[in-house]
């Protein structure tokens, strides 16, 4: 069985743990788009890993990973976290793939990446790992894929800093690759977990463009970069944050007004940790938009929902949640893709009581507090969608599940 999991919001939503989770049933994980800009933290027995390319999986002994055809691989920064894990005890050797149609970022594409975005009337807020660059080479039929090392006339159009760079790593990563599609097609009876990176608000067509990431973050991305067709994945899970966060710039309709709302903001991002795993920045914070969840839902045709971080709103007395917007007067209940209508967007809010217990001990769906199952269950309601999932804290065993993932 092949089960996607992609972000469901603005990235960020803890699509690292879930995949985590969900590893022990599987055989292989595969992560399909992004590169070293993603952040996936996972807790296991109170010790906390930061995964950026490397696939969730990986903290499983008995599990293989693969870095998919859709992303574009740093060798500098790839081989540091491997490092990372060996040191922390983790054997990757022989578990770690690479697809040799994977691209390659080149260390000058960092300082041109953030040339780029500085030149820009309207900055994004990359992170200035370089992937942009390598998206965009990619897209100009000028990139360099994993395949094209061997490549003797390929490898002649480079030299220099860029030669002795692909030289250095050469080697490893030849010793790594794998032909995605013949793979897959030999492993295509066993359970296959499917890791997307960011999400799907900031997918190149159905997010907030021009404010997007450059990669597939959308479900379909997990069939165009595996070497896959998109009939043969069985199920799609969207992970969201009980609140909504975004990092870097371009619309989010629901943030908490610094003035108004400040406290409120500084209560989410502390209790949540609301800070950037690659850049460390703050991120922007704000009510649970409905509006762009249902949107995710749909153009994904997301089978299922993964809800994270329920437990931040423990203390609270009272939350909302926006189930439409206010634009120049009117009322909007589908996301718009004009940016000008996003930014002058006002949520329209829904008032739900706190349930003021703790969360993190709960086990199962049934022991939530009422005014919690509400809370879930007008979301599932207003998306079409279930939530089968329930995450209320960080570790590992602090997650609860509905309905069985590895069934059809």
């Amino acid at each position: 069985m092949k089960v996607v999991i992609i972000g469901a919001q603005w990235g960020d939503e803890g699509k690292g743990k879930i995949v985590d989770y969900l590893a022990e049933d599987a055989k292989y994980v595969v992560r399909y788009a992004g590169g070293p800009n993603a952040g996936h933290t996972i807790v296991v027995d109170g010790k906390q890993y930061a995964l950026h390319q490397v696939p969730s999986g990986i903290l499983y002994s008995d599990k293989k990973v693969f870095l998919g055809s859709g992303m574009v691989i740093d060798p500098e920064a790839l081989f540091e976290e491997l490092k990372m894990l060996k040191d922390n005890g983790i054997n990757w050797e022989d578990r770690v793939f690479i697809s040799d149609r994977a691209h390659i970022i080149l260390p000058r594409y960092r300082q041109m990446d953030k040339d780029r975005d500085a030149q820009r009337k309207r900055p994004i807020g990359t992170t200035g790992r370089g992937m942009g660059i390598a998206y965009s080479e990619k897209a100009h039929r000028d990139g360099l894929r994993l395949a094209d090392l061997d490549w003797k006339e390929k490898m002649a159009e480079f030299e220099g800093e860029d030669l002795e760079y692909i030289n250095k790593y050469k080697d490893q990563l030849l010793s790594m690759r794998v032909d995605m599609a013949a793979r897959m097609w030999s492993v295509r009876k066993d359970n296959i977990l499917f890791e997307g990176a960011q999400g799907a608000m900031l997918d190149l067509d159905s997010g907030t463009y021009p404010y997007v990431s450059s990669g597939a973050s959308c479900a379909a991305g997990a069939a165009t970069g595996c070497g896959i067709g998109p009939h043969d994945l069985d199920k799609i899970l969207g992970v969201f944050k009980a609140y909504e966060t975004r990092v870097g710039n371009g619309p989010m309709p629901t943030e908490f007004n610094a003035e108004s709302e400040g406290e409120l903001c500084d209560y989410v991002r502390k209790t949540g940790r609301e800070f950037g795993v690659t850049t460390g920045r703050a991120r922007r914070c704000g009510y649970l938009d409905l509006v762009a969840l249902r949107y995710a839902c749909r153009v994904n045709s997301l089978d299922g929902l993964v809800l994270t971080h329920l437990d931040i709103y423990d203390a609270m007395d009272q939350i909302e949640a926006c189930v439409a917007y206010e634009i120049n007067g009117k009322i909007v209940t589908d996301f718009p893709a004009n940016i000008d209508d996003l930014n002058n967007a006002k949520p329209v809010l829904e008032k739900f009581e706190g349930w003021k217990t703790p969360l993190k001990e709960i086990k199962k769906y049934s022991k939530l507090p009422k005014n919690a199952k509400k809370y879930v269950e007008f979301i599932e309601g207003f998306c079409s969608t279930p939530v089968d999932i329930i995450s209320v804290g960080y570790e590992r065993d602090e997650t609860f599940i509905r309905k069985p993932v590895w069934k059809k």
